[in-house]
């Protein structure tokens, strides 16, 4: 696998660690549609405006750094929520 093929998935999970300044940071699970491999990232890797959170069954785009890592950078949510249905 090429690190600079993008990759497509859906966020499975989102395990809290309690870090942060309100104790809500956490660490995300996406799973990768081609392969069905499990990828974690944290809010950190979300390239977006604004607030960089995602909900656990949304679609993103993302880059795996080397061939056989765990981890998922440059996600990039692809169905954009509605602004008033996702912050109420």
């Amino acid at each position: 696998m090429n690190p600079l093929t993008p990759r497509y998935g859906v966020i499975v999970d989102r395990v809290p660690s309690g870090g942060g300044l309100n104790g809500k940071v956490g660490t995300y699970v996406v799973r990768d549609e081609e392969s069905g491999h499990h990828y974690s990232f944290d809010y950190t890797d979300i390239v977006t405006e604004g607030f960089r959170t995602i909900r656990t069954g949304e679609r993103v785009r993302f880059h795996v750094p080397q061939e056989h890592s765990w981890r998922a950078e440059f996600v990039v949510r692809l169905d954009q929520p509605d602004p008033a249905s996702y912050y109420s």
